[in-house]
């Protein structure tokens, strides 16, 4: 308790010294520095300068992102502090060490992924529309009041580029190793002078990390994928109060599933079941290949062959002081995927059906009034069928399946903001948002036989079919979220201070409850699990000290209550003893944290980047097992200190220039708990650097690049689990190549 009263307080005095020394930097008249490394935002859901939101966030513009040679969501934490984004049956996304491992269709995450404003619910279909962007907006802490939906982390948001009323084309590269091939091609063209139209298309390509170790006759894990997409925007601006945005995208995702080898590839003295202790295994000392080679063949080559494909438009119609906006759209993804489990041993299947549709309509105050402020509705609705097949598991010639049909997510909210300008450059905003979520799903679990079964690709004569166990469930859930923030703004930057609260809904695990059908056997508290809130107090400042030095600091403090934590339990399939996904909550847990970064300009030519964060994100009441007590140890992905050096200096050449850029990201160690058998993985801390040679033509009409990233060639691990379907997987090794784009 002491520790938590000294957190609050010094949250508080920090706020105090930064309001006081804003209020002397005011007193002396000081100017703010024109400067034109700033960005609009619209983290508020109304256009802002990132150095005037009131947010602790991270924007990054298409052309930095290009740069920087960050080409999916999985390498934004080289730019975002207290953020990972692994590939774990999908984007799996940690922020401030908050995440979730549940990406199966009745799972949410806790971090709202969006694109152009619209919620994405599946964790599969969020990497696939990274081409052609506006910006990347990274937000962190919960966000429970504009964007409301299960945003207990925070929210990323890409905003793919608009068109322009302005002719012209573009076509980037990029060739590196392991066959890796970026193509996107952009024409962007007036139709007339109120509408234009853009047309961005994609191919994605790369060889797997994974090696098959030449021990698997005929199977190959190439190309780890072979994506291409398409996206096609319209803007229609009849007149100054009116504009229309369209935008329809399509992607076709292929390539091979292997992502994952066993645990003994990285760990040694793997020991499963509650110990009395908290030893982790012994890392093993081997080459980057050697981590990433499987010793086992697989038992039939992976695959997937997955379509996304949506529709969205957003309307914005001034009506001089009041501003009305409505967002809508539908997607439809289908899953096709052919894989193995337990280090080849198990044969898979999974054919799914997604769609979801949202709407969005807010109405906001505009003008030069001290009173800002927006309402809102929301409602989104998502449905699922999908068929999970086990080959072979339970015998030869069986399939085990998992049938689920339907699952259904909805979600009705209501909300508003507004904030009032109690002085000059003081502003106070409160905000509320109220959230109905239902979740239902049915479905069974089933063994079917065959005459014959060698592969997923090879099934003999269908023979029988046993219904093992009916899947029913369905429950309603419902929270008020609340945000108080201050903020004051002068000459010298601004400091802002906040409340606010975060919700995820709850929901259910396989089964259905006694008394309900044939052979129902689950109990209400073993099938639902409840939602998990998240209060963060936050306190930070963005200042601009002079034209050479910009300083941006947060510090906050997270109260986070009824943590939802997955794990693989022996609860399904006949007798009980077959593996499955449960999700339970835990009591409670603690998050406190700092982030500091600064970016300085000693010279005209050179640029620094210096970033420091400090994260204690623990358990405070958890005993998942009698003899197993969590408080105190900490959550998942949440190194205690990592930061940036960066450094970019640029040569003219004529009218061009070539920019030499260098970058060392470092991360103490973590922690990752298989919670299904206690064992209690880690990676240890390590550095990963990258550098990169740019020439950029006069005007910019064309850059040709050079670069290498993660030049240690450090593999470390991002999930880890023990047991029969155990699996490590792992960020990038040492990756290098070329870019080269051109304008027209």
């Amino acid at each position: 308790m002491r520790s938590v009263i000294g957190f609050r307080w010094a949250l508080l005095s920090c706020s105090a010294l930064a309001l006081s020394g804003q209020a002397m930097a005011a007193e002396g008249n000081a100017k703010p520095a024109p400067t034109n490394d700033d960005i609009v935002v619209t983290a508020t859901r109304t256009s802002s300068l990132l150095s005037k939101t009131p947010i602790a966030m991270t924007a990054i513009g298409g052309a930095e992102l290009t740069k920087a040679g960050i080409s999916n969501p999985t390498q934004l934490d080289t730019a975002v502090p207290n953020l990972t984004i692994n590939r774990n049956n999908g984007l799996q996304i940690t922020i401030r060490g908050v995440t979730s491992t549940d990406n199966t269709e009745k799972g949410d995450p806790s971090a709202a992924f969006m694109l152009n404003g619209v919620y994405i619910a599946r964790p599969q279909a969020q990497e696939v529309s990274f081409f052609d962007i506006e910006r990347v907006e990274v937000l962190r802490g919960p966000q429970g009041t504009l964007y409301g939906r299960n945003s207990t982390a925070g929210v990323v948001n890409v905003l793919s580029a608009r068109p322009k009323f302005k002719l012209g084309a573009s076509l980037d590269a990029v060739y590196g190793n392991y066959n890796t091939l970026n193509l996107t091609g952009v024409i962007n063209a007036p139709l007339s002078p109120t509408l234009a139209l853009r047309a961005a298309v994609n191919l994605d390509r790369r060889d797997n990390f994974v090696y098959d170790g030449n021990l698997a006759d005929g199977v190959t894990l190439h190309p780890f994928k072979k994506n291409m997409a398409a996206r096609l925007s319209l803007l229609w601006q009849p007149n100054s109060n009116l504009d229309i945005y369209l935008v329809a995208d399509y992607s076709k995702s292929k390539g091979t599933i292997d992502a994952g080898v066993p645990p003994e590839n990285f760990y040694a003295n793997i020991v499963s079941g509650a110990r009395p202790t908290f030893d982790p295994p012994v890392l093993l000392d081997r080459s980057s290949r050697a981590y990433r080679t499987l010793s086992v063949a697989q038992g039939q080559q992976s695959r997937r062959n997955n379509d996304d494909k949506g529709v969205m438009g957003e309307l914005n119609y001034d009506m001089g002081k009041l501003r009305a906006t409505y967002v809508g759209s539908y997607r439809e993804s289908k899953r096709d995927e052919i894989f193995n489990y337990a280090n080849g041993n198990v044969m898979a299947a999974f054919p799914g059906l997604y769609w979801q549709t949202s709407h969005e309509l807010r109405l906001a105050l505009t003008g030069d009034g001290p009173l800002q402020a927006q309402v809102g509705g929301y409602y989104f609705k998502e449905r699922s069928n999908i068929v999970l097949d086990l080959y072979n598991l339970l015998g030869p010639n069986t399939a085990f399946g998992f049938l689920r049909n339907p699952t259904i997510s909805e979600n009705k909210s209501a909300f508003g903001q507004a904030t009032y300008k109690l002085a000059d450059g003081l502003k106070l905003t409160a905000g509320l948002r109220y959230s109905n979520d239902t979740k239902s799903r049915y479905g069974s679990t089933v063994v079917d036989t065959y005459s014959n079964i060698q592969n997923a690709y090879n099934l003999g004569t269908f023979i029988s079919r046993s219904t093992q166990e009916v899947t029913a469930a369905k429950r309603s859930f419902s929270k008020l979220t609340w945000r108080l923030g201050v903020d004051y703004d002068t000459p010298l930057g601004l400091v802002f201070a906040s409340v606010s609260t975060g919700y995820k809904a709850g929901g259910f695990n396989d089964g259905c409850e006694v008394g309900t059908g044939p052979g129902c056997s689950q109990n209400a508290n073993a099938l639902y699990y409840q939602p998990e809130t998240l209060t963060a107090f936050e306190s930070g400042f963005k200042l601009r000290l002079n034209p050479a030095i910009r300083f941006n600091g947060t510090v906050f403090h997270y109260n986070y209550q009824g943590l939802q934590l997955s794990q693989t339990a022996n609860i399904c399939g006949p007798g009980g003893n077959l593996p499955c996904q449960v999700t339970r909550n835990a009591a409670s847990a603690k998050v406190n944290g700092i982030e500091l970064d600064s970016e300085l300009r000693p010279m005209n030519n050179l640029a620094v980047h210096l970033a420091l964060n400090y994260l204690n994100a623990r358990y405070a009441q958890f005993i998942p097992t009698p003899g197993v007590n969590f408080a105190g140890r900490p959550l998942d992905r949440s190194p205690k200190w990592s930061g940036t050096v960066g450094v970019n200096y640029t040569i003219p050449v004529g009218e061009g220039k070539v920019v030499a850029s260098g970058q060392t990201r470092f991360s103490s160690r973590y922690q990752l708990t298989d919670m299904g058998n206690y064992v209690y993985f880690y990676q240890p801390s390590f550095t990963k650097s990258d550098l990169t040679l740019t020439y950029t033509a006069p005007q910019e009409r064309y850059y040709i690049s050079a670069f290498v990233n993660n030049l240690e060639n450090k593999v470390t691990v991002t999930n880890a689990t023990s047991g029969f379907f155990g699996t490590v997987n792992f960020a990038d090794p040492l990756t290098f190549g070329a870019r080269a784009g051109i304008k027209f």
